[in-house]
């Protein structure tokens, strides 16, 4: 407790895979104040704008409370007998392989252990995969190859003292702004190098010592070159590479990719392999750059390559390291929940790894070849192999490329399953049957981040309504489907210790994961649980893998693979001739159903955009703040153009969040192909192609309200603000009567409407009050609206009585567009602060504002407002 009386609890953050520690408190009104917990190794107290906003998202104004059956809710034991009775009929006639469950790194290790033992262990099938499979699949898929296993090598401490890190494919200060900060620190206090290497110009890129906008997909040819540099400068370590295999295969392969296409200068390829191979501590960190691609696991293994040939792997401030993208990714990895895998890293294809598994359920079978991987599963579901199908907390409809097929097809099954805690999304609008499942805060379990710690989740709030945890569900319908003995849990620590027990048989068959030595832990024991990395045995706790040159195949040794440059498997033509790439922004997290209730989080980057190549745009006439049409052979996505020369020339880059509940007709996986490694599966989300157009919109609207609108235009994109929501709107046809139209919008037709249109030129404000206080505006014109946006959003509500004029009075203070989320200080707050105080740098801001001073994503934007406004002087 603190000097509140109220209880605090350790527990983890619920999004990337940095796996912070928090600490939580509820504060006795169904709410919940959230800190970084300053004794958990991952963060040290320091928390991103998303975890600092944890307690923002927690209301219950969405949630799914009650289990619904063909859109009705029903009791649980209809729901669950159902779901028992549909699969195990479908099992019956079709066969095991007729079931498939696509589950979440948003699970628990311990729900996530129960999902795979009841499909691989009883439903007899190994159609269970993640939407990790989209993440970090090729990771796995190039640990596996090289090691023997899926080991992740080091440890967050490499980077605090590593000499150099590399950043390939990963936008760190956005994307794991925690592990961000860790860099900066090491940066300031031994002078780290960071080398950026990215096709974008990213947040990532401020301050690095060198960024490589090499071309999409050419991360192989690049690190050939490197592994070439390396064996022509007399950099390799020959006593660690005869440890491994392979080595003469691999250099061949380098060879042989000497003259491939980077889109790098000579100068550049030299000075980067010239910076890597004369420093000793190197840490290359890659992600969704290097994993997204139809040929990602060869970028892995052509990265580890370069560490294996000169031991810098295993040791302090050296090595890979893979960071997922999501709390539970590597947990996911440990149970098995790939459909390629076994649980404890034990393979699904050796007979042996097999019956042990099979002898430690009791199960009758376990199959003995791989299931159907995410793209080829919702294939199976599209042309009816699969029959029954238990979605778990991902939104397939959106997340997955081709997604406008995926949502068909999920609409299609002939039984869909959807657990989740929310009925609004766009997947759960397509289930037969709705669980309602316990959510972060409200439930217990463990997790594993990027670095092997396992820590504690735990419940602080009650579940609202009839939601029960997840693995609680699952349980039940395998008790329901025959299997009482094997899903006789009582509680999350019966299924940890079993999970644990399992480990120890996967330890003696000589696996990297074990943590066999907390089987036995008591209720007591697993409750205070201390974060903790693997692996935890009789023998061995925690630290670094591979320092010592023993790897995980048979001979104990590692493999150096020969891996050759391929390009993305779409080529670009006339008809489609941009390279589209797809990715994350700072404050936003999957498809928004957490972050997207968050009013301060919304604030930043509020409406789904492209960017786009300033000479592209006037090739184009696309103009700033325009409507842009991006199309592919497989859909489009109408989003706003950010013109930019952080995205080359012939390269659009376009974010993932956005859903047919907040923009439907931004959602980008309907524009990515389907294109997918051969040897992990992982889709291919960086390297698309695409046509580029501006939307010819007859009118564009920027609209707020108290309360939800029903919008029905061409266009639409709602975030959550402090007061309501606001929206932006267009359409390709005029409209006859706007006062109409906005009474209909607002589902207000009594309310005082107040408007000012100009028939003739198109434009239009009306505002409509009810008992004094404004409930909505709208600003409509030919162009894109020229308003106040962010002092507009604060007005509904209020009794606001010159709201047409879309500006705030002379004397009212006006923020502006948020910059930094974690501290609500927006761009206008910080030019004033420049021009009135004198403000020379972003370190002088962040004292006089606190701007930048939590977890440091937004410094590059305020670096670049400085930048701005010293251009301006100057000019001047």
């Amino acid at each position: 407790m603190d000097g509140s009386g109220l209880p605090v609890t350790r527990s983890t953050c619920p999004y990337c895979g940095v796996g912070c520690g928090v600490l939580l408190q509820p504060d006795g009104q169904g709410g919940l104040n959230v800190r970084g917990d300053p004794d958990h190794p991952a963060n040290y107290g320091r928390l991103c704008s998303k975890g600092t906003a944890l307690g923002e998202t927690v209301g219950l104004e969405q949630r799914l409370f009650a289990p619904r059956v063909d859109g009705r809710d029903t009791s649980w034991d209809t729901a669950l007998q159902l779901v028992a009775d549909r699969f195990s009929q479908t099992i019956a006639e079709h066969g095991p392989d007729s079931t498939a469950f696509y589950v979440s790194g948003q699970l628990l290790t311990e729900d996530y252990y129960v999902a795979n033992k009841l499909m691989k262990g009883f439903v007899g099938s190994a159609n269970i995969d993640t939407n990790s499979r989209l993440c970090m699949a090729s990771s796995v898929a190039g640990h596996k190859r090289a090691f023997g296993t899926d080991t992740v090598p080091g440890t967050y401490e490499d980077i605090d003292e590593a000499d150099l890190v590399v950043l390939v494919g990963s936008n760190l200060a956005w994307c794991h702004p925690v592990l961000y900060q860790r860099l900066l620190a090491a940066r300031k206090k031994r002078g780290t190098k960071v080398v950026v290497i990215d096709p974008r110009r990213t947040a990532s890129c401020d301050g690095a010592d060198m960024h490589l906008a090499l071309q999409p997909g050419s991360d192989v040819a690049l690190f050939n070159r490197l592994l070439v540099a390396l064996y022509d400068g007399g950099a390799l370590d020959v006593a660690y590479i005869a440890r491994t295999d392979g080595f003469d295969a691999a250099l061949k392969a380098a060879w042989n990719d000497s003259s491939k296409p980077t889109g790098l200068s000579e100068a550049e390829i030299q000075a980067f392999c010239s910076l890597w191979m004369s420093t000793d501590k190197v840490v290359t960190i890659y992600s969704q750059g290097v994993n997204q691609s139809t040929s990602g696991s060869d970028k892995v293994n052509a990265i580890l390559n370069c560490h294996l040939a000169t031991g810098r792997i295993g040791k302090p401030g050296c090595g890979p390291f893979s960071v997922t993208g999501q709390p539970n990714a590597m947990g996911g990895r440990e149970v098995g929940g790939l459909a390629n895998m076994l649980a404890c890293h034990l393979d699904l294809e050796n007979a042996d790894h097999r019956a042990a598994v099979r002898g430690f359920w009791g199960a009758k079978t376990v199959p003995d070849k791989p299931g159907l991987k995410a793209v080829d599963m919702f294939r199976g579901v599209g042309d009816g192999r699969i029959k029954a199908l238990w979605i778990i907390h991902t939104n397939p409809a959106v997340s997955m490329p081709e997604a406008d097929a995926v949502r068909d097809a999920i609409a299609a099954c002939p039984f869909t399953v959807v657990s989740d805690i929310t009925d609004q999304t766009d997947t759960a609008r397509l289930a037969d049957v709705l669980l309602p499942a316990s959510a972060w805060a409200e439930k217990d379990g463990t997790v594993t981040n990027s670095d092997r710690t396992i820590s504690r989740q735990r419940s602080v709030l009650p579940a609202p309504g009839q939601a029960r945890p997840d693995w609680d569900i699952l349980a039940e319908v395998g008790r329901r489907m025959g299997f009482a003995k094997a899903f006789d849990y009582g509680s999350e620590v019966e299924i940890f210790r079993e999970y644990a027990a399992l480990s120890g048989i996967a330890g003696q068959f000589g696996r990297d994961f074990d943590i066999s030595a907390l089987s036995d832990l008591t209720d007591t024991e697993y409750a205070n649980l201390t974060p903790q990395r693997w692996p935890i045995s009789a023998t061995r706790k925690g630290g670094r893998f591979f320092a010592n040159g023993q790897f995980f195949h048979p001979n104990g040794k590692a493999r150096m693979l020969p891996v050759s440059w391929k390009p993305p498997a779409a080529k670009t033509t006339p008809r489609f001739p941009f390279r589209l790439n797809t990715g994350r922004v700072r404050d936003q997290w999957h498809t928004m159903t957490r972050t997207g209730l968050s009013a301060r989080l919304s604030a930043h980057l509020a409406e789904p955009f492209v960017d786009i190549h300033p000479e592209d745009a006037r090739s184009l006439d696309i103009k700033p703040a325009d409507l842009v049409q991006i199309s592919s052979p497989t859909g489009t996505a109408i989003l706003r153009a950010r013109i930019t020369d952080a995205v080359p020339l012939g390269q659009v880059f376009a974010p993932m969040h956005w859903t047919g509940e907040t923009a439907p007709a931004a959602r980008i996986g309907a524009v990515v192909a389907a294109a997918f490694d051969p040897v992990s599966g992982q889709p291919e989300s960086k390297a698309g192609v695409a046509a580029v157009s501006r939307f010819k919109a007859a009118w564009y609207g920027f609209a707020i309200s108290r309360d939800d609108m029903k919008l029905d235009t061409d266009y639409w994109a709602v975030a959550r603000t402090s007061c309501g929501v606001r929206a932006e709107l267009a359409g390709s046809a005029p409209v006859p009567d706007w006062d109409a139209e906005t009474r209909r919008m607002f589902n207000a037709p009594d309310a005082h409407l107040t408007s000012i249109i100009d028939a003739k030129r198109g434009r239009a404000r009306i505002a409509l009050h009810q008992d004094g206080a404004l409930i909505g505006a709208l600003f409509v014109s030919p162009t894109p609206v020229a308003v106040m946006r962010d002092y507009l959003a604060t007005l509904p509500g209020s009794a606001s009585a010159d709201i047409l004029s879309g500006r705030p009075p002379a004397d009212a203070p006006n923020p502006g567009p948020v910059l930094c989320s974690c501290f609500g200080i927006g761009i206008n707050t910080i030019v004033s602060a420049v021009e009135t105080k004198g403000l020379l740098s972003v370190e002088s801001i962040g004292e006089a504002l606190g701007a930048g001073t939590n977890c440091g994503s937004c410094k590059p934007e305020i670096a670049e407002v400085l930048h701005k406004l010293r251009a301006k002087e100057a000019a001047e």
